[in-house]
């Protein structure tokens, strides 16, 4: 299939991330982006497992709210270091901070995926997961890389699209894209399975 061929039914991306946004052109570049005002704050004793998947389905069923013969796609994604969850850093301090605490070990990210069909009020989730090792990182590594990446709107303070690569000593998962923000292999069957042809 073309990427720019238009799909039936519509296909709205339950998100304003940049960052899914490009993931998701890489199989059409037909479909909708709608912000879903979701509170992301954490639950008392959630896993981390558990709050990826639950903010996954809140984004897609915020995001369908009003749609008409729609698939509505929610995604989310939490890091994890000992069992913590690293929330978005915000400001340089805390992505240092992060990454020191990163340094040396391995975090693991949880990136869970809900479409849901409006036309029939089913949902199907995956959660997909991706270990990444990080090397020991000095303070100056670690400063320089914030300075020119600013990554303060990233999970553990890093994009591996690009420079953040550079401070990993290996990442074990079965889909790349997973780790940036959606998991397009996952995506790509839910599709298809919706009705979708892909390719």
């Amino acid at each position: 299939m073309n990427p720019a061929a238009p799909l039936s039914p519509r296909l709205v991306l339950g998100s304003t991330s940049r960052y899914r946004a490009e993931l998701l052109r890489r199989l059409t570049t037909d479909f909708e982006q709608c912000a879903p005002g979701t509170d992301e704050s954490a639950l008392a004793g959630e896993t981390p497992v558990a709050r990826a998947l639950r903010l996954a389905i809140a984004k897609a069923e915020a995001a369908a709210d009003g749609q008409q013969g729609a698939l509505v796609i929610g995604s989310d994604q939490v890091a994890e270091l000992d069992g913590l969850i690293l929330d978005k850093p915000g400001t340089a301090a805390r992505a240092h901070a992060q990454l020191t605490a990163c340094s040396g070990r391995e975090v693991h990210f949880h990136t869970a995926l809900c479409l849901l069909d409006t036309r029939s009020g089913h949902r199907h989730t995956h959660v997909d997961h991706t270990h990444v090792r990080f090397r020991t990182l000095s303070a100056a590594e670690i400063t320089r890389y914030i300075e020119r990446e600013q990554p303060l709107d990233c999970a553990g303070s890093f994009k591996c699209e690009g420079l953040g690569i550079s401070l990993f000593e290996a990442i074990d998962n079965r889909d790349p894209s997973a780790l940036i923000g959606l998991p397009l292999i996952a995506l790509a069957r839910l599709l298809r399975e919706a009705g979708i042809e892909l390719p």
